[in-house]
Formats: structure tokens, sequence, C-alpha cells
């Protein structure tokens, strides 16, 4: 039984040149690294938020506390975890302790320094707190 040859034509339009692949490959690393600078934004708004409601949680568990302890402000914020839910004080999304001040007898405020874990900041170091 003979093979039968494909024709020169055929052979040479059979499979991928090199060229073209490099093309190929080259728009989905454009496509990746678009993807990627979006992802990373998303992911900074998310921690953001994140932050945000721990901040509300912990000022609802304060208040909890404050309606059974006769209006007393707690002097930690380790107090107030039996209010949570969870029972504990999570940590920001930055892994740093949230700060709590009492600012007078019934007025207190909770801070996250934000990404960089220092006051002040803009974007994603930009401080969040209870005001």
């Amino acid at each position: 039984m003979e093979k039968k040859q494909a024709s020169p034509r055929r052979a040479r339009t059979a499979g991928f040149t090199l060229v073209e692949l490099m093309v190929v490959v080259a728009i989905i690393a454009i496509l990746a690294t678009t993807a990627g600078v979006y992802l990373f934004g998303a992911l900074d708004d998310a921690d953001q938020t994140k932050a945000k409601a721990e901040i509300q949680a912990m000022k609802s568990a304060i208040t909890a506390y404050m309606l059974k302890n006769n209006r007393k402000l707690p002097n930690t914020l380790d107090e107030i975890a039996p209010f949570m839910d969870p029972p504990r004080v999570p940590k920001d999304p930055w892994g740093n302790a949230y700060v709590y001040t009492k600012e007078g007898t019934r007025a207190f405020k909770i801070v996250s320094y934000g990404a960089d874990g220092a006051p002040g900041g803009d974007e994603v170091n930009a401080d969040i707190t209870s005001e």
C-alpha cells in the first residue's frame, strides 16, 4: 500500500508560523497586563470598603457595650470583643491594629491608617475613620 504524499501547496499551509504565534502571545500579554492593572485597583477598593465595614461593626459593638455598662465607653477595643461577631476585634485589611481613642465621656474615634500604616496619606494610604 502506497502512502499518498501531500501536495507541496498543502504542506506549506499546515500549522502556524513563528510570527503568527508571537503576535498571539503579545496580544495575550497586553490583555493580561490591562486586566491586572484593573484587578489590583479593585483589590485596593475592596480593602478600603472592608475597613469601613469593620469600623462600622466596631461602632455597633461599642454602642452595645455602652448599653450594658451604664453608658461608659470601653478603655480598649479588646473590651468590645464579646459584642463582635465573631467575638474578636479584627485587624485592618493591611494587618495593622485599629486605633481607638476616647474623645470625651461618650465620644470616641476608630481609625485605620490605610495601607502604609501611618497617619495621613492619600488613595490607598488614606486614613479611614469612624467619623
